[in-house]
């Protein structure tokens, strides 16, 4: 219950928070567009299942993997303020799952050992 508040809060409230401290003088309007980076959730719709309770999106559906990351990251890194609004939201974003994962981690050793992020398993459960 504790993990799905706090991922769900990451998820929405948090970008809000991003918005004011990166982004104060459009704030409202980064806010609406990082929220609007949720639709990079959409891929989890070619899944099957579609929602798996112990799967790692990172590494996993395809707009969660390490090259759509790089695609994110030079998105912030572009001239472009919309660009770098949804490339923080998408990597915001990322972080977010990616600390999802790793609090399943603690509780699914196996889910550690068969996700992207195996490489992590040994230093994370150590």
């Amino acid at each position: 219950m504790l993990q799905t508040i706090v991922h769900y809060s990451l998820h929405f409230l948090a970008p809000g928070v991003l918005a004011v401290l990166l982004f104060r003088r459009v704030w409202l309007k980064a806010w609406t567009l990082m929220l609007l980076t949720m639709a990079v959730d959409l891929d989890h719709l070619l899944a099957n299942p579609v929602f798996a309770p112990d799967r790692c999106s990172i590494g996993f559906h395809f707009l969660h993997t390490w090259p759509a990351m790089l695609v994110y990251i030079a998105m912030v890194l572009s001239p472009n303020r919309t660009a770098r609004i949804l490339g923080t939201g998408l990597l915001f974003h990322m972080l977010t799952d990616f600390i999802d994962c790793l609090w399943m981690f603690t509780h699914c050793r196996g889910c550690c050992e068969s996700s992207a992020l195996k490489w992590l398993c040994a230093w994370w459960l150590a």
